[in-house]
């Protein structure tokens, strides 16, 4: 009766502690528990300490906090100081672009589940990952699609990044599958292997296109403003001269008048005064001249005599 009744009373204490550890859940601050009773969706628990009923409900713990990442056209085999990768994954990096060019383009998703019911229970277990990167590749493929080649490699490589995280994050939002896409980072974009050497050759012939239109249009645009500067002084000037031989000719003109109006008052008075301000003129700077009358006759030139005369020439 004693070894019956302690037998009994160890697999009572058994019982209470079987039921006691079940009835505790602990939800690390990484994480949200889904609670459950037979199957169906009956709380969310959040970081910490929690009561259950044992047996009846069940708890999934989600990682909420962790962010997580699918990789496109590579897989990262060891992550360390010195990672391995493996690369060449075609069937996932090269797509047809705009221009009906292939390209080889490796970039990594980052998301984190933000919503854990709706990632437990919208979308099956084995397909969650699968939604993801199918998602994925076809916003990737569409962006690529509308593009060129050398766009895709140059002045729209951040463009595309940012486009893809948010149309990446409104097909999910459809889908409901609880996650949001933090960002998409495009890694190698490169033409496909067999290529390279002949994209190489023309992206150099484009650096030297590119860099001689810049050569071309810095000596243009020293040129034409020293161009402008010197045709727009030509004008200045001409037109200071335009206007100087404009008012030269107005005050000819009016001073022919006013000496006009005079020559109609006296005419010979006029005409002996013209005269002599002309022979003024012409004769101010002239030296060596000697004026005659040309009425006078037997003229003995004693001027030459001069020099002879005087005992000091």
């Amino acid at each position: 009766m004693k070894i019956t009744s302690i037998i009994k009373t160890v697999t009572i204490l058994v019982v209470i502690a079987i039921l006691g550890v079940s009835s505790f859940v602990v939800v690390d601050p990484t994480q949200e528990g889904i609670v459950t009773q037979f199957g169906k969706y009956v709380r969310t628990l959040p970081a910490g300490a929690h009561f259950v009923i044992p047996f009846v409900e069940h708890v999934q713990k989600v990682e909420v906090t962790t962010v997580q990442k699918e990789e496109f056209g590579f897989r990262t085999i060891q992550s360390s100081e010195r990672s391995q990768y493996e690369n060449d994954i075609t069937h996932e990096s090269e797509m047809l672009t705009g221009d009906l060019n292939i390209i080889s383009i490796e970039w990594v998703v980052q998301y984190r589940i933000t919503d854990a019911k709706a990632w437990l229970f919208n979308v099956a277990h084995d397909q969650k990952n699968k939604t993801i990167r199918d998602v994925s590749k076809a916003v990737m493929n569409s962006l690529v699609g509308d593009r060129t080649l050398f766009s895709i490699m140059g002045s729209e490589r951040n463009t595309i990044a940012l486009l893809a995280t948010d149309m990446m994050n409104e097909q999910f939002d459809l889908f409901g599958l609880g996650i949001t896409v933090l960002s998409v980072q495009l890694q190698n974009v490169v033409p496909p292997r067999q290529v390279q050497e002949a994209f190489e050759d023309v992206n150099i012939a484009i650096q030297d296109m590119n860099r001689l239109i810049n050569e071309g249009q810095k000596v243009y645009n020293e040129a034409i403003p020293r161009a402008r500067g010197e045709a727009m002084r030509l004008v200045q000037e001409a037109e200071g001269y335009a206007s100087m031989r404009v008012n030269t000719a107005k005050g000819d003109v009016a001073r022919f008048d006013s000496v006009y109006s005079e020559y109609i008052k006296s005419p010979q008075v006029t005409r002996q005064r013209l005269y002599l301000e002309t022979m003024s003129d012409i004769l101010t700077n002239t030296e060596n001249i000697t004026i005659i009358d040309k009425s006078l006759e037997n003229l003995i030139p004693i001027k030459e005599f001069g020099s002879k005369l005087n005992p000091l020439n």
